[in-house]
């Protein structure tokens, strides 16, 4: 017996799923319909793990479902902190993002701020809007390479 793992339970994966195990699909006739949807079962099966395991592959080469801890500091203060980018989800510490090769920005609702992160220099712009016309903060991540 062959065991297939079970695709995650999205629309495409449950009518996999449906069809793998329904014996009303099955042509032929009846003598042949246990041997053709024992063939058709698992082909579908190996079909939807396979289509599980492209659309989880990340298109940047990241991980997925590790985020990355990054360090950042103000270059004025001398002051860190960390941030985490998790590239499958495309968030930054839980705030959705948008992720490019150049680069990785966001919006984070607590302060207010619009983060770009530079991904080949690690430069962080911060903008910040405010009573009197808002204001830009530069900062310094240390992404691996």
């Amino acid at each position: 017996m062959v065991i297939v793992p079970v695709p995650p339970r999205t629309e495409a994966g449950m009518l996999a799923i449906h069809f793998a195990t329904s014996r009303k699909l099955a042509i032929g006739t009846p003598a042949l319909a246990d041997e053709d949807m024992f063939l058709t079962r698992h082909i579908v099966a190996a079909i939807a793990a396979l289509a599980t395991c492209v659309a989880a592959a990340s298109g940047d080469g990241q991980p997925l479902g590790q985020a990355l801890v990054v360090t950042c500091s103000n270059p004025a203060s001398g002051a860190t902190w960390q941030i985490s980018i998790d590239y499958g989800r495309a968030t930054v510490d839980a705030n959705p993002a948008r992720i490019s090769p150049a680069q990785i920005s966001w919006h984070d609702a607590k302060d207010g701020g619009n983060y770009t992160l530079d991904r080949a220099s690690g430069d962080l712009t911060v903008v910040l809007a405010s009573s009197t016309g808002g204001y830009f903060l530069h900062h310094r991540c240390a992404l691996p390479p």
